[in-house]
């Protein structure tokens, strides 16, 4: 794969090493939070398939299951970069705005439905859940 990324400051950097698993849209209130837009793309990736430089801080954040959401993101610019969500231990989501390169990105799934700007309209081809994919 090969997909680099990093941080607005350039003190994170991290490359992709295997095949992502899944790139998504999430809806979720708090994604749009921690985006301050109106939803997050993310690249889920296995968690060996990632090579990560640079320190890194976390809020833990509650996901509506109860499950722990850990928001990682750059101490220094403040850029969000990962999320590691209980509720999928063998992923680590990427946050697709922090890639170099994201001309090969194709949603393939939206999450969190239910909590979508009324205003936002993204490919209807495009699969929809209204929460978690298991849930």
């Amino acid at each position: 794969m090969g997909q680099t990324g990093g941080c607005l400051c350039g003190a994170v950097r991290y490359e992709i090493t295997a095949e992502p698993a899944m790139t998504a849209v999430c809806h979720c209130k708090n994604c749009q939070r921690q985006a301050g837009s109106a939803l997050s793309v993310i690249v889920g990736c296995a968690r060996d398939g990632i090579e990560i430089s640079g320190e890194t801080t976390t809020y833990t954040d509650e996901g509506e299951s109860g499950h722990s959401v850990l928001r990682k993101f750059c101490p220094t610019c403040g850029s969000p970069l990962f999320t590691d969500a209980q509720s999928a231990p063998q992923l680590l989501w990427v946050k697709a705005g922090t890639l170099d390169d994201t001309s090969w990105l194709k949603p393939q799934i939206q999450f969190w439905t239910k909590s979508k700007q009324d205003w936002f309209q993204l490919d209807e081809a495009i699969p929809a859940v209204a929460a978690n994919p298991t849930a």
